[in-house]
C-alpha cells in the first residue's frame, strides 16, 4: 500500500441518515468525491483512494474498540451534539455517539502517524490516540499515536456555521461560473452594514474570509478591506470580485474533473484498485490486532 491514503467514509452517513434511500444515494456521491479527489490533483498511484464499507477490518476494529472508550469520554467529544443537531435529530443515536470510534478505526486500520483534519474535528483524532495507548497498553504495542495535522475550517457562505455539503452552505468543485456567481451574490456580509456609504466590519466577514483563502491578488485584497472599512465600496463591488477570484480558481479543477468524468470506467478501476490495496493492510493490521489480543481463533 502507497504511503498516504484518501478514503471515503461512506459508513458515516449511517449515524445520522440510516434510511435505505441514503445508503442508495452514497453511490453516486462516492463516485462524484472521486472524481473531486482527481480534480484537485490527488493521485491514486501515490495516495490510496478506498471505500470504508469495502474493507471488513473496518467492522472488526470498530467493535474491539469500542470496549476500549467509556460512554462519558465520547459524551465529552463536543462536535456529537452539534451533528445531532444540524441533522435534527431528538436523541443522539448509539452509532452517532460512537462515531469518533469509527474514526479511529479509519485512522489506526492504516496504522496512520498522520492526519489531516479541521480544527473542529481535532478532538477526535484525541480519541484516537487514546483508543492506541490504552490498546497498546493492555495488549502490546501494534498502533501509533497519530497526530493531528490541523487545518482552518471554512465559514459557511450562510455565515452562520462551517461549509458543509449536508447544511447547503457551500460551494462545490463541479459548480458552473454562473453557479459561483449566484452562490456568491447570494453570501453573508457584514448585517450591520445597510449601505454602501456605512464602515462595514471585515473580520469574520463571510465574503472577506473567502478572499483571504481564494483570492491569489494580496494588493485588491488588502485595498478592498481599506475600502470596505472606510465605506468607500459597496457588496455587489466586493462579491464580484470574489466571484471571479474563484471562478479562476476553480476554472483548472473543473476542466480536470470534466475530463475524468468523461471516462466514467476509470473511477471503478481506481476504487477497485484502491479497495484491494487497503484490504491488504487491514488484514495485516487484523492479524497483529488478533495476535496482540490472544483472539487467534477467529478465522
Amino acid at each position: 500500500m502507497s504511503t498516504i491514503a484518501s478514503f471515503i467514509a461512506d459508513l458515516h452517513v449511517l449515524t445520522t441518515r440510516p434510511d435505505k434511500p441514503s445508503i442508495l444515494e452514497t453511490h453516486q456521491c462516492i463516485r462524484e468525491i472521486v472524481l473531486d479527489y482527481l480534480a484537485v490533483g490527488i493521485d491514486p498511484e501515490k495516495s490510496t483512494i478506498f471505500v470504508q464499507s469495502a474493507i471488513p477490518g473496518t467492522y472488526e476494529l470498530n467493535l474491539l474498540f469500542e470496549m476500549l472508550v467509556t460512554v462519558p469520554r465520547l459524551e465529552r467529544v463536543p462536535s456529537i451534539k452539534e451533528m445531532a443537531r444540524d441533522a435534527h435529530l431528538r436523541s443522539v443515536p448509539f452509532g452517532l455517539l460512537g462515531y469518533p470510534v469509527l474514526q479511529a478505526a479509519d485512522i489506526l486500520l492504516p496504522r496512520a502517524h498522520l492526519v489531516p483534519v479541521a480544527r473542529d474535528n481535532e478532538a477526535h483524532v484525541e480519541v484516537a490516540r487514546e483508543v492506541a495507548r490504552r490498546f497498546n497498553r493492555l495488549y502490546g504495542e501494534v498502533f501509533p499515536e497519530p497526530e493531528a495535522l490541523v487545518g482552518d475550517v471554512l465559514v459557511g457562505t450562510d455565515g452562520q456555521a462551517k461549509a458543509s455539503k449536508s447544511l447547503g452552505n457551500v460551494i462545490y468543485l463541479s459548480d458552473d461560473a454562473e453557479t459561483v456567481r449566484e452562490k456568491v451574490r447570494r453570501m453573508v456580509t457584514d448585517p450591520q452594514r445597510i449601505r454602501a456609504d456605512v464602515p462595514g466590519r471585515v473580520e469574520g466577514n463571510p465574503v472577506f474570509v473567502y478572499h483571504e483563502f481564494f483570492n491569489p491578488n494580496r494588493e485588491e485584497v488588502e485595498e478592498l478591506k481599506a475600502r470596505y472599512r472606510s465605506g468607500r465600496v459597496g457588496d455587489v463591488e466586493v462579491k464580484e470580485r470574489l466571484a471571479a477570484a474563484l471562478n479562476n480558481f476553480l476554472e483548472p479543477i473543473r476542466q480536470r474533473r470534466a475530463c475524468y468524468a468523461s471516462h466514467p470506467e476509470l473511477v471503478e478501476e481506481i476504487l477497485a484498485a484502491g479497495n484491494d490495496r487497503m484490504r491488504a493492510e487491514a488484514q495485516e493490521t487484523i492479524r497483529l490486532v488478533r495476535e496482540a489480543t490472544g483472539l487467534t481463533h477467529l478465522p
